[in-house]
């Protein structure tokens, strides 16, 4: 049952499945919409520009159907006239074919963008295979195109029959009125009519483009199999990677571990947690952590400073506000900076009776540690641990 639903596409498309789909050339497309805003696009420019392309088709005809003498005698005058009107008639109807080229082009961005893809202009053997084509008339798409096509055939039909049935006495009188007015009144009611009948395929565009979403949407959808082999390919075997992130923890640590001769003091807590401290009065605004770990790491941190002799102090509660609140490699905060001078006076005080002798330094007992930095000061009180839960304990900050 687990390989089945490995195999089910239940996952939706990465950006690199989408990505690659694009660069195939496989993209969102509607049919529906791109037609209907050509359409739309043709009827408002023939309802702005109708009265100047109709004069310049009247002129253009009683101009071709008007000779001089000339001409009869002289073909190319004949051949000029004609190039002279071709000319005047594109140039009046070329804002119209302007605007339509520029719908044309532009309607694909309004679902799935523009998209040039080389792979799709190659050749595919694989689309010439009859098998292959038969199967794809009985297919899912085909029933759904065919359901569509039907429904934009009833409804245009519909509202065409409308329109006529409307307008069916106008169409009816034109017979009765003068040829100019007839001729504009005739140009009014088969715009009004095909405005009308695009109109309708608005209804088609907006169930159309949801669609086609979602359709090119499920296409896509990949395995839980694919997503896994994908994450593989593009961030690396997961394994490798906790690996290759192990590997980096261990250098940081012996890194850090080497740094640990040359620290000045080691506070401990004295078990649980161990903070290498260093600092030069030349070159540092405060005193850096060099080391710091818990548990196994606290204790190597203990017995590399007892090999090197770096003094290690115990100060539970400064060793545990060093560790919570200050990175490797970072300045202690300055809440702390009174704590550590003194625990700092002490070594320096330390080091002078070694080589000098006289009265031993006290060792710090009480030090200026803040309780908000402690995290055991944020510790609730024994009755509420008890009943608290392992998650609201967690929340609490409760150190084991």
């Amino acid at each position: 049952m687990a390989e089945d639903s490995d195999l089910e596409k239940t996952e939706p498309a990465s950006p690199k499945r989408i990505e690659k789909a694009r660069e195939e050339g496989d993209v969102p497309r509607s049919r529906e919409l791109a037609t209907l805003t050509v359409l739309l696009a043709a009827g408002l420019s023939m309802l702005m520009m109708g009265e100047h392309l109709s004069q310049a088709l009247k002129t253009s005809m009683s101009d071709g159907l008007r000779f001089d003498r000339a001409m009869a005698y002289d073909p190319i005058l004949l051949i000029v006239k004609i190039a002279n009107g071709i000319y005047d008639l594109a140039l009046a109807f070329s804002p119209f074919a302007l605007i339509l080229m520029i719908v044309a082009i532009g309607s694909p961005a309004l679902i799935g963008g523009w998209n040039f893809s080389e792979k799709a202009l190659m050749p595919k053997f694989s689309k010439l295979n009859p098998l292959k084509g038969i199967s794809n008339m009985f297919s899912k798409n085909s029933a759904i195109e065919l359901v569509k096509s039907v429904a934009k055939a009833f409804l245009v039909g519909t509202v065409a029959f409308m329109v006529v049935s409307n307008d069916m006495e106008a169409i009816l009188s034109l017979s009765l009125l003068p040829i100019s007015a007839g001729i504009s009144q005739m140009g009014d009611l088969l715009l009004f009519g095909f405005l009308s009948i695009v109109s309708a395929l608005i209804l088609i565009a907006a169930i159309d483009v949801p669609f086609q979403l979602y359709n090119y949407a499920e296409k896509l959808k990949m395995t839980k199999e694919e997503v896994k082999q994908e994450s593989k390919e593009s961030e690396g075997n997961p394994e490798i990677k906790a690996r290759i992130r192990q590997q980096q923890r261990e250098m940081a640590r012996r890194r850090m571990m080497a740094e640990i001769p040359n620290a000045d003091v080691v506070i401990t807590n004295p078990t649980h947690y161990a903070v290498a401290i260093k600092y030069k009065e030349d070159g540092m605004r405060a005193p850096v952590v060099v080391a710091k770990g818990a548990d196994a790491v606290a204790l190597k941190i203990r017995e590399i400073a007892a090999e090197n002799n770096v003094l290690t102090i115990e100060s539970p509660k400064l060793a545990r506000a060093i560790f919570t609140h200050t990175e490797l490699n970072a300045e202690i905060p300055e809440a702390l900076f009174s704590a550590v001078a003194e625990v700092l006076a002490y070594v320096f005080q330390m080091r002078i009776f070694k080589k000098d002798g006289g009265l031993r330094p006290e060792i710090p007992n009480v030090l200026p540690v803040p309780d908000a930095l402690d995290p055991h000061s944020l510790m609730p009180a024994p009755s509420m641990i008890n009943n608290a839960s392992d998650e609201d304990a967690n929340e609490l900050g409760v150190l084991a």
